[in-house]
């Protein structure tokens, strides 16, 4: 069986930090971004070498290089204020906007125009583009009206096009990198096939991006998704079960992580009805009740809203799209992780769950645990739903 090494060393450092991270979810709901980076290194080091090893093509590397460097980037804009990241704050963090900007458009260039064997002038336009929507970001970054923050300010999300751009300028980036991913792969002097790689991994990595900006993906999730997809976005070794026609290892760990989660609300169901608790049913395969007294002692989200009227309490289910909505927006959700931390802010929502006697909220197992589950799964088996379908399909 052949081994690519360099994948194996990067697969070893993915579960390693993939394994802590599961500990520091379940026992924080928090994984600082800190403990990414170390992964990351081995990972993009190995990817790198890899792809030295099997075309040569110093183009092909800057431009995964590039990739890699955009979507930290874009990171940094988003999160200079996080508190996982200390020590650049002010001015000082400030400054640094544009040499970080300089990094990706010059890494971008390099790629696309100065180690390519001659220059497509293809590319000439979505690189402009590309330059000027980052600078046009870092700008109003570096002015401080981009961002979440700015938002929170305001008050008014998605209030008017410069808003707009600053809330999905990412997705533009995605759409740039896949567009010219796609002209290096037809190109006669482009990249070819191995071209896939950087089409695969910005697409996949840029959907996970988006949805945890949108709220709708845990942070700690997705970061896991877009640097597994960075450092070993190749099979190691052919699987046992064979490895799927893209061969595309991100893709499988996700596929893997889903149906191994779905084990998670079966058992919830089965624990409801054997506890009889009643709901209704799409609320009992996705949560359970517990003592109001006893919230801040549980992880979740309040599946509930409650209203107290000459002090009668009134309760009723959050809707699915009410809930989507909020999660979008950030607002309106109840997190018991803030009930603990804050209780000062919740008085008046702790009062009336203690009174309301019992409050249903979400079942809270950190997505991380299947996603690492889902790694070890498709590494050593590949993807679960591809060969259910050779078997039904009767192939080999």
């Amino acid at each position: 069986m052949e081994i690519l090494w360099p994948m194996a060393i990067s697969a070893v450092a993915v579960i390693v930090t993939l394994i802590y991270a599961s500990f520091l979810d379940i026992r924080y709901r928090r994984v600082p971004f800190i403990h990414w980076l170390p992964m990351l290194g081995i990972g993009v080091v190995c990817t790198g070498f890899l792809l030295w090893q099997t075309t040569a093509d110093i183009s092909l590397i800057t431009g995964y290089l590039a990739v890699v460097v955009c979507f930290l980037y874009a990171d940094y804009l988003d999160s200079r204020g996080r508190t996982d990241s200390p020590g650049l704050t002010g001015y000082y963090q400030q400054s640094l906007i544009f040499y970080y900007l300089a990094l990706v458009l010059i890494l971008t260039a390099l790629s696309w125009f100065v180690f390519a064997p001659s220059v497509n002038t293809q590319l000439i336009p979505w690189y402009v583009m590309f330059a000027g929507i980052l600078t046009y970001i870092s700008y109003t970054e570096y002015k401080g009206s981009h961002g979440e923050s700015a938002r929170r300010k305001n008050k008014k999300p998605d209030s008017n096009i410069p808003e707009l751009i600053n809330r999905w300028y990412f997705i533009l980036i995605i759409m740039i990198l896949s567009i010219t991913s796609v002209i290096m792969l037809f190109s006669p002097d482009g990249w070819g096939s191995p071209a896939l790689v950087i089409l695969l991994v910005s697409v996949f990595s840029g959907v996970f991006y988006t949805f945890a900006r949108m709220h709708l993906f845990g942070g700690a999730d997705a970061w896991a998704l877009i640097f597994i997809s960075f450092s070993v976005p190749t099979f190691p070794f052919t699987p046992l079960l064979g490895s799927p026609p893209l061969g595309f290892l991100s893709f499988s760990v996700l596929i893997n992580a889903l149906l191994l989660n779905l084990a998670a609300p079966l058992g919830i169901f089965i624990i409801n009805i054997i506890r009889g608790n009643r709901a209704p049913l799409m609320y009992m395969f996705f949560g359970f009740p517990v003592k109001g007294d006893r919230i801040q002692d549980t992880w979740g989200f309040v599946m509930e809203d409650f209203d107290e009227r000459k002090g009668i309490v009134s309760r009723k289910f959050i809707g699915f799209w009410d809930a989507i909505r909020r999660m979008y927006r950030n607002e309106g959700r109840v997190y018991t992780k803030d009930l603990r931390e804050n209780p000062e802010e919740f008085q008046k929502e702790l009062a009336i769950y203690k009174k309301a006697g019992t409050v249903w909220i979400s079942y809270a197992v950190p997505f991380i645990i299947p996603i690492t589950a889902g790694l070890i799964t498709a590494l050593v088996f590949g993807d679960i739903v591809f060969a259910i379908m050779k078997i039904v399909a009767g192939g080999p």
